[in-house]
């Protein structure tokens, strides 16, 4: 019923921008936040932005400054604007939601992949 889709992903260079858009269908009026994951081979999957229905944000340290969480209700779709990319910021971006009981008992897209080149 509820279906998360990413899309925005591609290859950038370093200090280089590109945003990620996460459409959410099936259940958009209690969504309790929005959470953009990076995630790695061979390293633990990284929350990096929330964006909550209030429309507050929290960050994480590897992106605070650079990345900006977004939403438009309207189009029911919630964005990661990405700045100042790194290479290190390469990776699949993962949108999941939360309708109250955590992110693990939400619902995720299937992931946009981001590549950023030095």
């Amino acid at each position: 019923q509820v279906q998360l889709v990413e899309s925005g992903g591609g290859l950038v260079q370093a200090g280089g921008s590109l945003r990620l858009s996460c459409v959410i269908s099936g259940n958009s009026f209690s969504i309790n936040r929005v959470g953009w994951y990076h995630s790695v081979p061979g390293w633990q999957r990284e929350l990096v932005a929330t964006i909550t229905s209030g429309g507050s944000t929290d960050y994480a340290d590897s992106v605070k400054g650079r990345f900006t969480g977004t939403r438009d209700s309207a189009k029911n779709t919630w964005y990661l604007q990405m700045n100042s990319l790194k290479p290190e910021d390469t990776g699949v971006y993962y949108c999941a939601a939360d309708y109250g009981l955590g992110f693990p008992k939400g619902y995720w897209g299937q992931g946009t992949p981001v590549t950023v080149s030095s």
